[in-house]
């Protein structure tokens, strides 16, 4: 999974903790969705991409392992 959390936090001004605390999770939680370690379930995604002003789309993308069909690469 690839994010762009680091990018729309900077353009807000605002710090993981900020974003931790807004959304309700620990600031680890944001470090691990930054580095792609983590993928969040679609609730914390939507919220984070609420507190960034922007898209569940524009924020996560995710890398090939699954195409738009939804089918799995074997």
């Amino acid at each position: 999974m690839q994010t762009k959390m680091k990018e729309f936090r900077a353009r807000h001004g605002i710090t993981q903790a900020d974003l931790a605390d807004r959304v309700g999770v620990r600031r680890e939680t944001i470090v691990h969705l930054e580095k792609g370690t983590y993928t969040p379930s679609l609730r914390l995604a939507w919220q984070i991409a609420c507190e960034l002003e922007t898209t569940v789309d524009e924020l996560f993308s995710f890398d090939d392992e699954v195409p738009q069909n939804g089918q799995k690469k074997e």
